[in-house]
């Protein structure tokens, strides 16, 4: 039983690009923190070695989920739509596959880039070219050991307004030579999120149930069957926690374990919160403890439930509604050092975020602690509470206030 069960089809079909949407500004949460401690060349390195161990990982994943099999360039495209890397239409790919062995995709538009320009060319660079180089190769290699993903132009952008802002070939050779794995890719690789096992998509209801059929140039998830919208939006929050696992892994190699563990924590504090506030604004809640419990059961950072073992309840107390929150400590998440590992009983940031990313007015107290479990009880203070500095961060990225568009039927991109 999947905590997604609740939502109707519509209703994932409308989460699962939130979802995905928010597992991209997980970096705009982080690495505002790491540039602090570390300087533009050490976030550069961390985003680099984060995301080369994570999205190999989670792309073999979603392609086993969704019966995604081949080893071609339209295979990696495939991957590249189901990403937290490349959520649609922020990140506007749009790709052309010529053969098996040859592709293209550019970018329409970039929010990742709108969010860096203003910073100046240094960090258009470092993202666009040091980074992008490496990772994308990374995410491409999960598909097939013999690819290569090369510019053909990218920012900065020459003129200013050059459009589309970057463009890119994808080529399979055989000649080509395999870049050594990530120095600390079995830390990930091999954690509990990587090796989870979830339930197979039931192929009842409408809808599709996988996407083995052709590339299309759009994902429509209004599409795709209410079993596979369930098992997107748990993979998709997989994908978050081993983002964050690999985001871990790299703060280790560059900092003491104080300095890590802080830039982790406000990290989480960051997109938690702004995160919570998309899910309640897609799905039309209100601001009461009902609302706050919907959105608790639906947020990344306590799914999927195979992963992270919490209760979730609304009590009355008084007159007065409030949420109960129980983390069971011995949860695979907590194991693996993931988001629900950064809370304890004098750290509660995170919570308060996510609880105000519904209402500004709810505050979390520690209800009891011991060795097996965190309760917390969330419940309305009079005023409101000012905004966390961390979630104002993130929401220095245009993706806080992106709204997604309906495009119309999806077209196969088909090899002529």
């Amino acid at each position: 039983m999947s905590r997604y069960e609740s939502l109707s089809r519509a209703e994932l079909a409308v989460l699962v690009p939130e979802l995905l949407l928010c597992g991209h500004l997980i970096d705009r949460s982080g690495m505002a923190h790491t540039i602090g401690a570390f300087g533009r060349e050490g976030m550069t390195a961390v985003a680099i070695e984060e995301w080369q161990l994570a999205s190999p990982v989670y792309t073999r994943r979603m392609r086993a989920a969704l019966d995604i099999t081949g080893d071609g360039v339209d295979t990696v495209f495939k991957g590249m739509q189901l990403e937290i890397g490349a959520p649609p239409q922020f990140m506007d790919f749009r790709y052309t596959v010529h053969d098996h062995d040859h592709g293209e995709f550019h970018l329409d538009h970039c929010g990742a880039l709108a969010d860096v320009e203003p910073m100046g060319e240094e960090y258009v660079v470092a993202m666009c070219h040091h980074i992008e180089d490496p990772t994308f190769d990374a995410t491409a290699l999960a598909t097939n050991p013999h690819i290569q993903v090369r510019p053909v132009h990218r920012p900065p952008r020459v003129p200013a307004d050059r459009h589309p802002v970057c463009a890119w070939t994808v080529t399979i050779d055989a000649a080509n030579t395999p870049p050594e794995p990530a120095r600390n890719a079995a830390v990930v690789a091999e954690s509990r999120a990587a090796q989870l096992q979830l339930p197979p998509i039931e192929r009842t209801g409408p809808g599709q149930h996988d996407y083995s059929g052709p590339l299309l140039n759009d994902l429509r998830f209004t599409d795709f069957s209410r079993n596979a919208l369930v098992r997107i939006a748990e993979e998709v929050c997989l994908q978050q926690h081993l983002l964050t696992l690999g985001f871990r892994c790299a703060l280790a190699e560059h900092g003491d374990a104080e300095t890590g563990l802080d830039i982790a924590r406000k990290q989480f504090t960051g997109i938690a919160g702004l995160t919570a506030e998309r899910i309640r604004t897609a799905l039309n809640l209100g601001d009461d403890a009902a609302a706050l419990a919907k959105v608790l059961r639906l947020h990344p950072a306590w799914n999927p439930m195979e992963y992270v073992d919490i209760e979730l309840g609304v009590e009355t107390v008084a007159g007065a509604e409030h949420v109960e929150l129980r983390l069971h400590l011995d949860c695979a998440a907590v194991a693996d050092g993931a988001w629900p590992a950064l809370l304890d009983p004098d750290y509660l940031a995170p919570i308060d975020a996510m609880a105000r990313g519904v209402n500004p007015r709810f505050r979390t107290t520690l209800r009891a602690a011991d060795d097996h479990t965190l309760a917390f009880e969330i419940a309305l203070a009079p005023a409101p509470f000012r905004e966390a500095s961390e979630v104002a961060i993130t929401r220095f990225s245009t993706g806080a206030d992106f709204t997604f568009t309906e495009r119309g039927t999806p077209l196969p991109l088909t090899v002529l």
